[in-house]
């Protein structure tokens, strides 16, 4: 169970999430301290009120634009889940290869403060008393999700191959 702490609309773009201006800065590191730096919710995260697995919602076409992955490293870095109704191909892939916990939910009603239990198959609004379908992950890439990421899932392969 987790709490939702923003709630943004459709076309949210890698822009909104990762201003360019910051792209100066792009170790994964680093890059968590811009996450939403136009919005109210990163004065929220550098004063450590939200914590790990908390939940953004988002509407249509989360993380369109461009294709940098520092949108994903900077939600990364707060171990923030991002429940939405779509992806944008580009983000949705490069949260993969980051190991950001994604969730497709295309009919997903929320508010700020709502408390949500996401599973396999549906996310609970336990504040409204509603459930919600979930599209699933395809297989091989919530394995690398749940890995941490391309690069994790590949060591863990690697490691397993060597055991006699």
């Amino acid at each position: 169970m987790a709490k939702v702490v923003f709630i943004l609309g459709d076309d949210i773009s890698t822009d909104h999430i990762y201003p360019g201006r910051f792209m100066a800065t792009v170790l994964p590191n680093e890059t968590p301290q811009y996450a939403f730096a136009d919005y109210p919710l990163n004065k929220k995260l550098l004063q450590g009120q939200i914590p790990p697995q908390s939940i953004l919602v988002a509407g249509e076409n989360f993380g369109c634009g461009s294709s940098r992955e520092q949108a994903v490293s900077a939600l990364k870095g707060w171990e923030l889940v991002v429940i939405a109704k779509s992806f944008a191909r580009i983000f949705f892939q490069n949260a993969v290869n980051l190991g950001l916990k994604l969730v497709i939910c295309p009919t997903i009603e929320a508010e700020e403060g709502d408390e949500l239990e996401v599973t396999e198959k549906e996310v609970l609004n336990l504040s409204k008393g509603k459930r919600f379908p979930v599209v699933p992950i395809p297989a091989a890439r919530q394995a690398i999700i749940e890995a941490g990421g391309l690069i994790a899932y590949t060591r863990q392969r690697l490691l397993a191959e060597r055991k006699p």
